[in-house]
């Protein structure tokens, strides 16, 4: 074996350089500690071909330019790839936050993560992968291959550290020449996106729930009527009997066939939801046929699992078996054979309710297949499992139906889903962070090597405003995958739910998508045969420029550039926008509008553009096709357009059309033709349109027939100047005349909007989001020195939250709280943040947050019940109150937190999730304070207070969640005897 054996410090710990063997092609590096190791791996989920990264490449002299280093100590694989000063970190997978991961900690578990904020490390899909740029543009990609729980380290220096069980390897892919080069590389190991229908890539309509089948046929109608293109309607949960899945309600769906029949007429296709979750009871012929075949996951002591989701008690078929994905297939294949077009897995981390973890235990069995490691607990399979599961449910769908192309989309996935399904971003929020957010998350899942993905436009959870989602619609009609959905008991959030202004922006957000749809589909395919991505930061048009690197408010079509606006107050054509090195020419589609991104194709580049349309299969092969040509300063531009029949597998028989147009300046005329083409379809007889880009919004048309030699004629050097003056006046006026979309909020049903701006209090060690307008509530607190986010919440429920009384929910937690001051600068502070709500009878619950100077490590909160006035005849004292603090915390490593303390007594205290809910008083409680220990991250969250305030605490273990909730006594105020108590938060690192 070639490369350097690790040195043995002892029978617990080893540390050394990895040894490494070539893999795959030139410049792929497989690494492991030692050939001892390289023997104990576990079978590869990545790879398409797990034989591939267990073979060797012979006689290959090449030394890898990165070489990791490894640490094993207590059963962890700590590994660390050290690179030059300026190196920039991307990828990780689905993840929140900025593009850059830069100085981030993630967590490879997948996580039913409603609602997560920027800073959660954990969420639906699991990716042990970097991207890695170079300071000089050469790039390269680190893989851990292992489904276990990850640790991805990138905060110290320009070093990635991986920290997971033993033993598994790294895999290292370049340095190649660009970040391009080393996703090719990447997908011809772990696999390409599939073919995408093309119908896939219309927009498709989604809700929790169109809960009958009225309600879906009067959706599909409005579209067509208000001529808005859509192509997908899709079924949540409540299409179901009971929640239970592969059957129907009698009563709202009473015939699916039909119904599926009605969306084919009109144009549209039909996706029907199937989560993993079982419902166990005896007569339920799924339930039944699966105990016959013993496929569930087993406890620890053999029998069934069975977990709480949707229809109450639920068993979980178990993946890993061959007969058990063969069972699914074959009920999947019954299920799709008439009206089925797509289905939709969700719920597949597995998520289970009522749990700490959100999830099953980690000590269930899976009686895996030798093949992807036999008999194994959950902790192994966990992040595979959703992965195995749209596998199963895309097999299915192609015995159903052998001659059209699958469409599943799956919540959960792990590196190598994109060979079975596309993927959605999760629940997200109605706010602008979200909208903000959903850009470098798509653009993170497509540098992962998933390119066919989006996030729930107009936002998941919460009412958006109509500013907010035809922002979001505009940028949301550039992203691979297209699809609005909102939750239950949030406003319609349909394009014309918001007003006529919203429905216009949104109408023509859509339009654009249907015009780049030929564009799209081309991308798609070189994604599936080649690799190449979809969507790409702006840094790719020039990885050499610094500035670009971290740039999140525009990204790569292919040479189209996108530059949106993601900020409420932000108005996107009152800065100039970066751009990269070259010419960039701006153009539109006669539709610029301020809540629509800008546009601009790359010199040297040709991109193919199609007729407005109400659906995919509305346009003919026979119609026109239109050209944009942006010429490059040698006057010179190339493109490709791929062609082929929208569906099925003739493509991969030769059954297609692919054409390359090329268009060259000679002294003052243009030349465009067709170059070469492939595939044996015959070019349609049709007209080709071309428009010559000279920037400004500025074009010259001609036309031909597709397939003839056409000559442009350029005007004189005056006229073009005219001609451009005269587009960029026109182009201003269609900006200046735009009808705006209203700035207001909305009322929905909930009562409570996602979209206002939190107040953000930035200090010292800590990040802090506070709402005022819902019970003063804070979202977020986020210790920046680990990147770790405590706390992170909803905004109508958990986060942290104060109570006037001793039941749960009293006053206080939902009253809407007026800021007294903000930034205040008294002696000593850097931040503060004073807030009060009226709760009634005279009271109000005071509250100060503030971060010192001379202690930024802390945050410290003085909360108080405090009477303005009491009512005539109270004798100066209001009503019986109880403060009562509660904050939600979020748990990490669910298994490995607990709850630690020494009470007054002296007496040790450890309580963990097994222990349930416990109050602690008298001389057992808190000696002023207790902390929340996560062992995972060898830290603990040290909440500090005064125990002449505190009466009584409280420790409550909730999905994933623990409350630690101070209580002081319970008794009447009056002006001169308020309720208060003052306590802090730090977090310190575990001895």
């Amino acid at each position: 074996m070639a490369g350097h054996e690790g040195a043995a410090l002892d029978s617990n710990k080893r540390s050394g350089k990895m040894v490494f063997e070539p893999i795959l092609e030139d410049g792929v590096f497989r690494f492991d500690c030692s050939a001892d190791d390289r023997n104990a791996a576990f079978p590869s989920f990545s790879f398409e071909n797990p034989v591939v990264r267990d073979t060797p490449i012979l006689n290959v002299p090449k030394i890898p330019t990165y070489i990791p280093t490894f640490e094993c100590v207590m059963g962890q694989q700590v590994v660390n790839v050290e690179f030059p000063p300026g190196t920039s970190f991307y990828g990780t997978g689905e993840v929140s936050g900025p593009l850059e991961r830069t100085g981030k900690r993630i967590f490879t578990w997948n996580t039913d993560a409603w609602g997560y904020g920027a800073g959660t490390t954990s969420l639906y899909q699991s990716h042990p992968w970097v991207l890695v740029v170079l300071p000089d543009g050469e790039a390269l990609g680190v893989l851990a291959d292992t489904t276990r729980r990850c640790e991805i380290d990138l905060g110290k220096g320009s070093n990635v550290k991986f920290v997971s069980p033993a033993s598994y390897p790294v895999i290292t892919f370049g340095p190649f020449a660009s970040p391009t080069d080393v996703l090719v590389s990447f997908s011809r190991a772990v696999g390409t996106v599939f073919m995408p229908p093309k119908w896939a890539l219309g927009y498709h309509q989604c809700r929790w729930s169109y809960d009958s089948d009225e309600r879906v046929r009067e959706i599909a109608r409005t579209f067509r009527e208000k001529g808005i293109p859509c192509d997908v309607i899709w079924m949540d949960i409540d299409y179901m009997d009971g929640f239970r899945c592969f059957t129907f309600n009698q009563e709202r769906f009473p015939d699916p066939k039909s119904l599926g029949d009605y969306l084919h007429e009109n144009g549209f296709k039909a996706i029907w939801m199937l989560d993993p979750g079982i419902k166990k009871e005896k007569g339920y012929f799924v339930y039944d046929s699966g105990s016959e075949r013993d496929i569930w996951v087993q406890t620890a002591d053999g029998k069934p699992f069975a977990g709480e989701v949707w229809p109450g008690a639920c068993v979980f078929p178990d993946f890993t078996q061959s007969r058990a994905r063969s069972w699914w297939t074959d009920l999947v294949k019954d299920f799709s054979s008439s009206s089925v077009d797509g289905i939709w897995n969700d719920m597949n981390e597995p998520a289970v309710f009522k749990t700490v973890t959100k999830t099953m235990p980690e000590t269930n069995i899976h009686r895996g297949d030798t093949e992807f490691g036999g008999c194994q607990n959950h902790s192994y399979y966990h992040n595979v499992y959703g992965m195995l599961m749209a596998k199963s449910t895309y097999e299915g769908m192609l015995l159903a139906k052998e001659k059209k192309r699958p469409f599943v989309l799956t919540r959960a996935g792990f590196v190598g889903s994109q060979r079975y399904a596309a993927t959605w971003t999760g629940d997200n929020l109605s706010t602008w962070e979200h909208l903000h957010m959903s850009i470098p998350m798509v653009l993170q899942m497509g540098l992962s090597g998933q390119p066919l993905s989006g996030p729930d436009i107009g936002g998941y959870a919460g009412n958006a405003t109509p500013k907010l989602f035809g922002r979001w619609m505009g940028i949301g009609s550039m992203f691979p995958f297209f699809r609005g959905h909102s939750e239950t008991g949030t406003k319609d959030h349909e394009p014309w739910s918001f007003g006529q202004e919203c429905e216009e922006v949104c109408r023509l957000a859509l339009q654009r998508r249907y015009r780049i749809l030929p564009l799209l589909y081309t991308l798609f395919y070189f994604a599936h045969t080649r690799g190449t991505p979809v969507v790409a930061p702006t840094f790719f048009a020039d990885p050499k420029n610094l500035e670009l690197r971290s740039q999140e408010n525009s990204f790569m079509l292919g040479p189209l550039l996108i530059h949106a606006s993601t900020g409420k107050d932000e108005e996107l054509y009152g800065t100039p926008h970066k751009l990269p090195k070259g010419i960039w020419h701006s153009f539109d589609f006669e539709d610029s509008h301020p809540d629509l991104p800008a546009l601009y194709l790359k010199g040297g580049s040709i991109i193919p553009v199609a007729l407005p349309s109400l659906h995919v299969d509305g346009g003919s092969p026979t119609e026109d096709l239109l050209l944009l040509v942006a010429l490059d300063e040698q006057g010179k531009a190339e493109g490709v357009l791929y062609e082929d029949d929208g569906d099925g597998y003739e493509f991969s028989k030769g059954g297609y059309l692919l054409t390359t147009y090329v268009a060259e300046r000679l002294s003052s005329v243009i030349t465009v033709k067709v170059l070469k083409s492939e595939g044996s379809w015959e070019r349609p007889n049709r007209c080709l349109h071309v428009q010559l880009l000279l920037g400004k919004c500025t074009m010259i048309d001609a036309w031909c027939t597709d397939g003839d030699v056409l000559l442009i004629e350029l005007p004189s050097e005056s006229e073009l100047s005219d001609l451009v003056s005269a587009g960029e006046k026109q182009w201003k006026s269609r900006i200046e005349n735009a009808t705006r979309i209203p700035d207001l909020e909305v009322s929905g049903q909930k009562g409570t909007e996602l979209s206002y701006a939190p107040i953000e209090i930035k200090s010292g060690d800590w990040i802090l989001k506070v709402v005022p307008w819902v019970g003063g509530r804070i979202l977020s607190m986020e210790h920046l020195p680990s990147g770790t986010q405590w706390l992170h919440s909803r905004i109508d429920v958990d986060g942290y939250e104060e109570y006037s009384g001793v039941e749960y929910r009293s006053a206080g937690c939902s009253e809407e709280y007026s800021v007294i001051e903000r930034d205040v600068q008294q002696a000593g502070e850097e931040e503060a943040l004073i807030l009060e709500g009226d709760i009634g009878g005279g009271l109000v619950l005071a509250r100060k947050i503030h971060i010192s100077k001379e202690n930024p490590k802390v945050f410290r909160i003085d909360s108080a019940i405090v009477a303005r006035n009491v009512g005539a005849g109270s004798g100066g004292f209001s009503r019986l109150v109880c403060l009562r603090v509660h904050p939600t915390f979020n748990l990490l490593h669910p298994t490995e937190s607990y709850v630690s303390f020494t009470a007054i007594n002296g007496s040790k205290h450890e309580v963990w999730p097994e222990s349930g809910d416990q109050f602690f008083e008298g001389d057992s409680l808190p000696d002023g304070e207790w902390m929340l220990v996560d062992k995972g991250l060898s830290l603990a969250l040290v909440n500090r207070f005064s125990t002449s305030e505190v009466r009584k605490c409280l420790v409550h273990w909730g999905t994933g969640t623990v409350n630690l909730e101070l209580w002081s006594e319970e008794r009447p105020v009056s002006k001169e005897t308020p309720l208060q108590i003052s306590h802090e938060y730090q977090v310190t690192g575990l001895l």
